[in-house]
């Protein structure tokens, strides 16, 4: 076996160290959420935290690994008596991987062995495994609903309940929940963004001599991984046997000051965080800061440090908006509610001795994780992936400006026209675009199909272990049966080919591909920041319902791709803020490179139907023959958005809506909707 990366050999990241010391110091904070883009050694020293935490006891046989002080009455393998055999073992890291399964999960019962031999048998899945461990989900963004959905149940009761049946099993499943992602994929649904305790944002350092540094050490990693670990052993050490201490002084009463409580809700008031969670979080982190610098007392220090952890990913108002917390304001809320009272002076050092600053000796420094830190937010005001359009080059020239002032003309290289970058208006609520019939792709809340949840339509003969028994259909599969079976007694007899599943039918999530009309003639009529804030509106949507999006568009001279299908609805929605406009209307173009997405996306996601929203006027003064590039979306779901505006109207978004099979809907139908909810209100 690889021996596991040191913590303590992980260059940087001092931000990251401390939310994942603070998990171990106390699991009370919550978990950490580590965003950032990939290759910034994320999994890395999240693996490497389980070698730094405290061994625990359970009892000797069970699977669920019950505390033999304090045993689960409902334990699956219980009860367990005072004086059963008990075992020290290291703390547990177990792995969920992206596409596991609900059984895998949560566990599974032996369903034929349940009702052909009566016996009540249960396999415990990776929460029973994680219990009083740490439970890590890299990429948790990409998790499948109905997982997320179960994961939030454990991690809100702390027990994992399995039914199956008429059949129920529950066991104790408490564990340090973290998570990996890179936004650029795709955002977490609210509610289990809040149930993670802090979250840090991590990005790979710029300066030269760090970066060759992390590249050396790895190197030497990979070269001999029991060397290079035998040379951080006395850091490691040291690391462990901090984080026992803070542990003893935690649980020995780290005092909260009511001055220092008072200022934790002023904080989280004045960020207005959604809930309570935020100001309990806040607290146990500040805590556990507290114990791990070695105070038994909690200072404005530790606040400031706890918020700028358990707040930025609190604070989105928007699913569009960046993780981030304001400095200024923070710092305001601090001074003005530190109270008359307080002791509080300068921030204390962290102690001397072991652990506070291991010697890293020829490896190199590495940075405290406990000193100071501060995690690398930003101004919420400029991180905002939608703020994106304001850094691009400056490209305006003189001339006329279109609808809101945005729209100042340059000149367009592609196409020999004009370049203008719109503004985008708030995204208002849309009517639901679907894909007819019925499909079989990842989970959402879009198109009708068959998934693993929804409401049961029927049954069928089981391909392999059977997950969903449908109880009515297997008993009467096996009734005719029952004469040439032998049966004498009252119960039925049954065989394994006897066995149903419930075919279910819920929603699944699609391809959105945006094939919008950047050229001129959207621009010339300034229908632009209309038609981006209908695109973004569509984009909101497609956040809510779980799809993935991509972004097709075109003028002058051709089409390009804008962006790539894709989970990350908020590159989308950057992508169309900084979309320049002007130039030639090469429809047939965009069309056609449409089509060739779809080709490409169908290969690597074949059950995930697309639906193709075509933003237009109808409009082709460049490019290629129209009908032959419609004919490459043949039956392929299409919607045509009609740009179209003014008292005189050509209806060519019409004509070209009837060549794709597409339905239509305008700009004033997309927005009738938010307007009937404002007159209703």
């Amino acid at each position: 076996m690889i021996a596991t990366y040191p913590f303590s050999a992980v260059v940087g990241l001092d931000d990251l160290k401390l939310a994942l010391v603070l998990n171990a110091v106390s699991p009370r904070v919550g978990g950490v959420l580590v965003r950032g883009e990939k290759g910034t050694a994320k999994s890395t020293i999240v693996r490497a935290l389980a070698a730094q935490l405290p061994s625990v006891d359970v009892v000797a046989g069970c699977r669920f690994a019950c505390d033999p002080a304090a045993p689960d009455p409902d334990c699956p393998d219980g009860p367990h008596d005072p004086g059963e055999q008990r075992h020290r073992r290291p703390a547990s890291l177990v792995e969920l991987p992206v596409g596991a399964s609900e059984d895998r999960l949560v566990g599974s019962l032996d369903v034929e062995r349940a009702l052909t031999e009566g016996v009540k048998a249960f396999e415990p899945g990776l929460l029973a495994s994680a219990h009083r461990g740490v439970l890590y989900v890299d990429e948790v963004n990409l998790l499948h609903d109905h997982l997320v959905d179960l994961l939030l149940d454990a991690a809100a009761l702390g027990t994992c309940y399995v039914e199956r049946e008429g059949v129920s099993v529950r066991h104790a499943a408490r564990f340090l929940l973290v998570g990996t992602m890179n936004p650029e994929e795709g955002e977490l649904r609210p509610q289990l963004l809040d149930r993670f305790g802090l979250t840090v944002q991590v990005k790979a350092s710029r300066n030269p001599d760090e970066r060759a540094e992390v590249v050396r050490r790895r190197m030497a990693y990979d070269a001999s991984p029991e060397e290079f670990v035998a040379r951080w052993t006395v850091q490691e050490s040291a690391l462990g046997e901090r984080i026992l201490r803070a542990r003893a002084l935690l649980s020995g009463g780290v005092v909260l000051p009511d001055a220092r409580l008072l200022q934790i809700a002023a904080v989280c008031a004045g960020f207005e965080v959604d809930g309570l969670r935020a100001d309990l979080v806040t607290a146990n982190a500040a805590m556990a800061h507290a114990a791990w610098q070695g105070r038994d007392r909690v200072t404005e220090e530790d606040v400031r440090v706890a918020a700028r952890l358990s707040l930025p990913h609190r604070r989105r108002r928007d699913p569009f908006d960046a993780p981030g917390l304001d400095e200024d304001l923070l710092e305001e809320l601090l001074d003005r509610h530190r109270g008359d009272d307080d002791p509080d002076g300068p921030p204390d050092t962290p102690p001397d001795g072991p652990g506070s600053q291991p010697d890293q000796g020829e490896a190199g420094p590495t940075p405290d994780p406990g000193h100071n830190s501060q995690p690398d937010q930003g101004d919420p005001g400029h991180n905002s992936q939608l703020d994106q359009g304001d850094s691009q080059p400056d490209r305006r020239g003189a001339g006329d400006q279109g609808e809101g002032g945005d729209d100042s003309p340059g000149r367009d290289e592609a196409g020999g026209g004009v370049v203008a970058v719109a503004g985008v208006a708030a995204p208002y609520r849309v009517p639901v675009l679907k894909v007819p019939g019925l499909g079989a792709g990842a989970s959402g809340r879009r198109s009708r199909a068959r998934t693993p949840r929804g409401r049961a339509t029927g049954a069928r003969v089981p391909h392999g272990k059977v997950k969903d028994l449908h109880l009515p259909a297997t008993l009467l599969a096996a009734a005719p049966y029952q004469k040439e079976r032998g049966r004498s007694g009252p119960g039925l007899l049954l065989r394994g080919g006897d066995l149903r599943e419930v075919v279910r039918e819920g929603r699944e999530s699609n391809l959105v591909l945006f094939v919008v009309d950047a050229s001129g003639s959207m621009a010339a009529r300034r229908r632009m920041t209309a038609v981006k804030t209908a695109v973004l509106s569509l984009l909101l949507d497609a956040y809510q319902r779980r799809d993935k999006v991509g972004l097709v568009t075109f003028r002058g001279r051709g089409a390009e791709v804008a962006l790539p299908p894709t989970s990350s609805v908020e590159a989308g929605a950057a992508r169309l803020r900084s979309l320049p406009t002007g130039g030639r209307t090469p429809l047939a173009e965009g069309l056609a490179r449409a089509a060739e997405v779809l080709r490409v996306e169908r290969m690597r996601d074949p059950d995930r139907r697309p639906l193709v929203v075509v933003v237009t006027d109808g409009r082709a003064t460049a490019g290629g023959d129209v009908d032959a590039a419609a004919g490459l979306l043949k039956g392929v779901a299409c919607v045509v958005v009609d740009c179209e505006s003014g008292p005189v109207r050509l209806g060519l978004a019409v004509r070209l809506a009837a060549r794709l099979a597409a339905e239509v809907v305008t700009l004033d139908d997309l927005g009738t909707v938010v307007r009937e909810h404002r007159k209703a209100s």
